[in-house]
């Protein structure tokens, strides 16, 4: 496999980068995470005129068609950065809407989210599921001319910062998406431990037309299967960048903080474990690797669907468990290294340690996604 990016993905990736680093310094990113809003439309606006937004959304609705390994640069840069503009939680519902929409709705909707004007969230997860997608016990009911939902959604990322909520409700057919508009549900907001703003979601018999339901009645698992396993794929990349920042700065800490009249990082015993953390860093690059490049080509497989669907699930569950590991050495190695320094809020790295820490358990932690890998293998 070529690890390497091409021209154009590593383009966009050092333009991501280089504004990142001008403009979204950690005092800039502690000011945004301390304001009202938790997010910053400047931000957000300079992203979607880099082309981000669009990047992994249709040509035909004005983006560039791209995938999970045009993503991984990007996302490795937002992961250095610590960014918590609601990035993930939009394209995740978009690519639903990409993937279920019909034309009016893709129309309606995603030339917005390319341009940076809308905001979208999935609101999926519900009490107790423990990371089964299949645990879907909100209803939706046929009502006049429309739908009515009841139920709650629990840690809905980006659900304050969206305009639009893509909810998962159970019907008689199955499990199907709709639309709704963030205003028609109650919302309990709060910051994670890694300082991004989610919300409880309570769906009190809210109605909602019959245009609001996304592809077919009953058909929605497996598009939000196939739309997680994107998303993680991109959140392992991600842990990429964040794990980079967390060896770069605790070997830069090393090679400056004295004791005894010489550095600290002369001493065997933690130029050890400062190889083991670099060592672990480039096993989650591969893996991450890997699992972009089979969520973007299931294609591989000609008309064996199955066999690409399985191969996909156990290739993201493989790296999900990989990198929820090497999240939790290297985000415990870094803070240990640095002293007790390492769990000030004043040090970046103590951020860092929170971001890993919370990417671990994205999407299913190593436990689940080792389950789920052995049941895909039998």
């Amino acid at each position: 496999m070529n690890f390497d990016y091409n021209e154009e993905q590593q383009l966009l990736a050092d333009s991501v980068r280089r504004f990142l680093a001008k403009d979204y310094d950690f005092e800039t990113r502690r000011s945004i995470v301390a304001s009202d809003a938790g997010w910053s439309a400047e931000a957000w606006a300079t992203l979607a005129e880099m082309g981000v937004t669009g990047l992994p959304l249709p040509a035909e609705f004005g983006g560039f068609g791209g995938g999970a390994v045009d993503l991984m640069g990007v996302m490795e840069a937002f992961g250095e950065a610590l960014l918590v503009e609601p990035y993930l939680a939009t394209m995740l519902a978009a690519r639903l809407v990409a993937r279920a929409g019909n034309e009016a709705q893709k129309k309606a909707l995603l030339p917005q989210v390319v341009e940076g004007r809308l905001r979208l969230a999935l609101a999926h997860g519900e009490r107790g599921a423990r990371y089964n997608l299949a645990q879907v016990k909100t209803e939706a009911k046929a009502a006049a001319g429309g739908w009515e939902l009841s139920g709650e959604k629990v840690v809905v990322l980006g659900a304050p910062l969206a305009e639009r909520l893509v909810v998962s409700a159970r019907s008689a057919k199955g499990v199907s998406l709709f639309l709704v508009e963030r205003s028609a549900a109650r919302l309990k907001t709060y910051r994670t431990l890694d300082q991004m703003r989610a919300s409880d979601v309570a769906l009190k018999s809210v109605r909602v037309g019959a245009d609001a339901l996304l592809g077919r009645e009953g058909e929605a698992l497996a598009l939000i299967e196939e739309a997680t396993d994107f998303a993680t794929a991109l959140v392992c990349a991600e842990a990429v960048g964040a794990m980079k920042f967390a060896c770069d700065t605790t070997l830069e800490y090393l090679k400056t903080r004295k004791q005894f009249g010489v550095p600290i990082g002369t001493f065997q015993a933690l130029q050890h474990r400062m190889v083991d953390m670099y060592v672990a860093q480039e096993q989650a690059r591969s893996m991450a690797c890997l699992a972009c490049s089979k969520v973007d080509s299931p294609a591989d497989y000609g008309k064996d669907r199955a066999s690409a669907v399985n191969d996909r699930s156990r290739s993201v569950s493989a790296a999900k468990i990989k990198i929820a590991d090497n999240c939790r050495l290297i985000s415990q190695e870094s803070v240990q290294l640095h002293g007790g320094m390492g769990m000030t809020d004043e040090m970046k790295v103590s951020h860092a340690f929170r971001r890993l820490t919370m990417i671990a358990q994205q999407f299913g932690d190593a436990e689940h996604h080792l389950a789920r890998f052995a049941s895909l293998s039998l």
